[in-house]
């Protein structure tokens, strides 16, 4: 049934999960992004307004995620002549490696898609959100639309065709995260990567991903942990965020499973067993981070199953 308004929430992400780049991602409980949609009498999409962006963000409809992707979701359906107003609430820092484009995506999506009766499915929505961090950051990958969208942690087995498989999450695991308070622009970190790679470290790298995909089905914390290593990505990306080993060093004292850059950082997470060691971890690494003068923000989740929601 087609509705008047909806005001949802999508989640920020975790992508990579260290060994997956581009194919591995989860949902947080917190942060996340909420999009209010109204609809009006006169046809089109408006961005009414921003919030927590600090001004960053576009008001043309046409570029920012939220709107753009809404458009499209529209016009796929036949459906321009619905007017529809948003106001979106950012709640999570821009360019953290948190997801942030993704969750506003998401949001836009989920909320049209309830607006209208939920015509498309989750796996119709999922190309919409890749064209939205296409327009946010000049490459349409999944690892964060897919976990906002699907909930839980997910895994890309294939770009070309599109497929999403959604992994085991083990009752017990938690993340820690901290975003210190340095600048990484995306594109600035995609473009360092190397264009090849060395076979040994290849299949390294594979097996890393294997381990951990195996890991997380068999409750096996710690392989899990063991997996958790990046021989390929974290190298290069590492040097753009200050005290990365550092940390890394801090949260595995802590009792952390593994640690790794989020997305293409400055974030920084953990997996751990349990949420007193998430909250040890974050602790240790901002108390850390604050002798060094740099501040941060610290988040406590278990992996967000549910993904995005009607509040």
């Amino acid at each position: 049934m087609e509705k008047d308004s909806v005001h949802v929430f999508a989640p920020a992400t975790v992508a990579n999960l260290v060994c997956g780049y581009d194919i591995l991602g989860l949902a947080l409980d917190e942060p996340g992004d909420e999009v209010i949609m109204e609809r009006i009498d006169k046809p089109g999409v408006y961005l009414k307004a921003v919030t927590g962006d600090d001004g960053r963000l576009p008001l043309d409809p046409a570029k920012n995620t939220v709107s753009a992707c809404v458009q499209m979701v529209l016009a796929h359906l036949g459906r321009e002549d619905i007017g529809v107003e948003i106001t979106l609430h950012k709640h999570m820092p821009i360019g953290s490696g948190l997801g942030s484009s993704a969750a506003s995506t998401v949001a836009g999506l989920f909320a049209i898609n309830q607006l209208l009766g939920q015509p498309l499915t989750t796996r119709q929505l999922l190309p919409f959100a890749m064209k939205g961090e296409e327009l946010a950051c000049g490459h349409g990958h999944a690892d964060n639309v897919a976990p906002s969208l699907y909930g839980g942690i997910t895994l890309i087995k294939s770009y070309d065709p599109l497929e999403v498989v959604q992994l085991n999450v083990p009752e017990e695991l938690h993340c820690a995260v901290v975003f210190p308070h340095v600048d990484v622009p995306t594109r600035a970190a995609r473009q360092m990567l190397r264009s090849k790679v060395d076979l040994k470290d290849a299949v390294v790298q594979w097996g890393n991903i294997a381990g951990l995909v195996s890991g997380l089905f068999l409750n096996d914390y710690g392989l899990i942990g063991r997996s958790m290593k990046d021989v390929l990505i974290e190298p290069t990306r590492a040097i753009l965020i200050p005290e990365f080993y550092e940390m890394r060093e801090v949260a595995l004292k802590c009792g952390a499973l593994g640690f790794g850059i989020s997305g293409s950082g400055p974030s920084v997470f953990a997996f751990t067993r349990s949420r007193d060691i998430a909250q040890e971890v974050t602790k240790c690494i901002h108390a850390h981070l604050d002798e060094k003068g740099i501040g941060s923000n610290t988040y406590v989740s278990k992996v967000n199953t549910e993904g995005p929601k009607m509040l």
